[in-house]
């Protein structure tokens, strides 16, 4: 059986094969030569064994893996799996195969004296696991606990945003009565911390059942997230549901293990074992692995946390209940040649909870929801209910809501849309009411129209403190003249602008000053969670997000609001003028940082729909970001567009491996080729 390997003028692979078993094993082998320090670092992270090569710092996570039972989770699914859809869990085993192949060969890791280690079949699940296991944010659940027992109720409401979390996208529905074409167009850019190398790799597989271009994530097979069939498209981004529950425990220690309170009131014996997690050069961590009936215990445990605070929790996720990671719906979403085979794979879609929108040369749009989300008490969703309690029981699984379109037009942007019913806390409506403002101004669009929409800087949520500013008056000279200056401002967060700059600085302060205000002083000191949990419990990133709430507040807890932005006007009036991009630069996620990097400057912001997101208060340097830009033009494939933030190649020596930067710097989109004789073959020609 012949497998074939073509890369374009990008380095960009295009693989063919006789079958979808070679072409996995093919995808496998392909991206360990492209990605084996990637791959390297997912499996550790997957497994909880990123200490053993990165030493101390990644012990935390290793610590929240093991106790979450990722590892554990990824096994379960992959025996499911292979006794509820064999063909599936055939083909993962042929790209698994494929990565072992290739990870043998790879010369990538004689610079670090590294040996690669090996993939087992569940590995991929695994990966899929640790990558989107936050992406329901459920440490906002200890936030907001936290801020009810200090604040009262309504600080849910106030601090109401998707603040500090690890995911969204953009995403937009162009019908054909709205194009030049007659066609769909399908656009968009998933946000997610920025990586190098990237979280999305771009690929082209085909054999006699399909051909699809689209972004894979390095690690898992098949293209799950955007994908182009020639036939049908579709693209996703993060619903913003609310699918994962925290439960506090009352455990106890016996002569035979743990115990914990069911809510029968009966004491129920807890599965308990330990770990130990390897440390670079530092000996091994000693872990409590507990599980009760509602799920494994991340933070705390008989004893409680580690400043002694009385508290268990336990994590109840839907893989973990169902033995289910929604892989079941990769190969039909590569077979699907119309909106409805789309629909259908979708419906075994688990997790990370998606809308998704699809479209196909016949005319077939689709709008929906996808992924598992249980039912039971509302207040399960909103903070930690009792385990020792009943009511708190998972019932049973939501249906997935479906919407429609708007004169031709549907807009995703993590806003509350067709998934409110399902979440508790969803991105400000800013990026996607500007994308819609954007599309109205014209009837007619074409692909290559799309990137002025991808590069849009008009910041959305810069009102509340603007009207604050005009309302200041007796001000220093200096600061009355930053004020005139600021509600002059386009409100448009470009790079070289002198007023972006101004705002962000005036907004930074305002924040810090909020965040020091005594009416907050409880919250600046979270209990003992794990580490990793500790983002979302931050103040000044809360405070940050949150800003636009607290500014419009009617009253927000004695907090002098204009003293506090006349405060933060005079202080920046005294300092040297500065372009936004001076201090707005890109700071990508690497498992060796190299301390001195100095990332590229950037236009954008958080409420942008260019959504490079610095945080307010924190820092002006943006880990999120686009992790990719994408085009599908349903009238020809060929006039599809994509780009990601660095390039095909992880290896840093190679030359692909950051020529797409510039590129999506400035916005701009290379071009989808599917013409097999315009690419480069590569030297080899495999059998397997």
């Amino acid at each position: 059986m012949t497998t074939e390997i073509r890369r374009d003028a990008w380095g960009v692979p295009h693989l063919r094969a006789d079958s979808p078993l070679a072409l996995a094993r093919a995808q496998g082998r392909v991206t360990a030569r492209d990605r084996a320090w990637q791959l390297e670092v997912e499996r550790h992270r997957a497994q909880g064994t990123s200490a053993s090569f990165l030493g101390a710092e990644a012990v935390p996570w290793d610590v929240f893996a093991r106790r979450a039972r990722l590892d554990d989770t990824a096994r379960r699914c992959w025996s499911a799996l292979e006794g509820s859809d064999p063909e599936t869990a055939e083909w993962v085993r042929s790209y698994v195969d494929g990565v072992n192949e290739g990870l043998r060969v790879t010369r990538e890791f004689d610079r670090l004296g590294l040996a690669p280690g090996r993939w087992e079949p569940w590995t991929p699940l695994g990966v899929w696991l640790a990558t989107h296991i936050l992406f329901a944010g459920f440490p906002a659940k200890l936030w907001r606990e936290e801020a009810v027992r200090h604040l009262g109720p309504e600080a849910v409401g106030l601090f109401a945003t998707d603040g500090p979390g690890t995911s969204g996208s953009n995403g937009w529905l162009v019908s054909g009565e709205r194009t030049l074409t007659g066609r769909a167009v399908i656009a968009g850019d998933p946000h997610r911390f920025i990586e190098d190398p990237g979280v999305y790799q771009q690929i082209h597989l085909a054999c006699p059942e399909f051909d699809v271009i689209g972004l894979a994530v390095p690690g898992v097979p098949g293209i799950a997230h955007f994908g182009h069939t020639g036939t049908v498209a579709w693209a996703i981004t993060n619903a913003m549901a609310d699918y994962q529950d925290l439960y506090r425990e009352r455990l106890r220690r016996t002569g035979a293990g743990v115990e914990a309170l069911a809510p029968d009131g009966v004491w129920r014996r807890a599965a308990r074992h330990t770990e130990l997690v390897q440390v670079a050069g530092e000996g091994t961590v000693e872990v409590e692995v507990i599980e009760t009936g509602r799920g494994p215990v991340i933070a705390g445990g008989p004893e409680g946390l580690d400043d002694g605070t009385p508290v268990a929790l336990s994590l109840r996720y839907p893989p973990r209940v169902t033995a289910d990671l929604g892989f079941g719906a990769l190969l039909p979403l590569l077979r699907a040649r119309r909106v409805a085979d789309v629909d259908r794979a979708f419906d075994a879609w688990a997790e990370p909870v998606n809308v998704v929108q699809a479209a196909d040369t016949e005319g077939g749009l689709l709008h929906r929801v996808a992924g598992r989300v249980p039912v039971r008490a509302e207040a399960n969703g909103t903070g930690l209910v009792p385990a020792w309690e009943p009511g708190h029981e998972w019932t049973g699984w939501h249906e997935m809501p479906r919407a429609g379109l708007t004169d031709g037009i549907a807009v995703m942007a993590n806003q509350r849309g067709p998934a409110a019913p399902l979440g508790v806390e969803f991105a400000p409506p800013h990026r996607a009411d500007r994308i819609r403002a954007l599309l109205d101004e014209r009837r007619q669009w074409s692909a290559a129209d799309m990137p002025a929409i991808h590069t849009d800087t008009h910041l959305g949520s810069a009102g509340p403190l603007l009207d604050h500013l005009a309302a200041l008056h007796d001000l220093s000279d200096e600061a009355a003249a930053l004020r005139d200056r600021l509600l002059r401002w386009d409100r448009r967060m470009d790079a070289d602008s002198r007023d972006a700059a101004a705002y962000a600085a005036v907004r930074g302060a305002v924040v810090r000053r909020l965040a020091a205000h005594p009416a907050f002083a409880a919250l600046t000191t979270p209990p003992a969670y794990p580490e990793v949990l500790l983002p979302w419990l931050a103040l000044v990133p809360r405070i940050g997000f949150a800003l636009e709430h607290l500014l419009r507040a009617e009253d927000l807890y004695g907090v002098d609001r204009p003293a506090t932005v006349r405060a933060a006007v005079e202080e920046v009036a005294g300092l040297p003028p500065a372009r936004w991009g001076d201090t707005h630069r890109l700071a990508p996620w690497r498992a060796l940082p190299d301390p001195s990097y100095e990332g590229p400057v950037l236009s954008g912001d958080h409420d942008c729909v260019l959504c490079t997101s610095a945080v307010p208060g924190w820092t002006d340097l943006a880990a999120r970001g686009p992790a990719a830009r994408y085009v599908w033009d349903l009238a020809r494939r060929e006039d599809s567009r994509w780009v990601v933030p660095f390039g095909a190649s992880g290896d840093p020596g190679d030359p692909h491996h950051h020529d797409q930067l510039p590129l999506w710097l400035k916005g701009e989109l290379i071009p989808v080729c599917t013409d097999w004789d315009r690419l480069t073959k590569e030297t080899e020609e495999t059998d397997v």
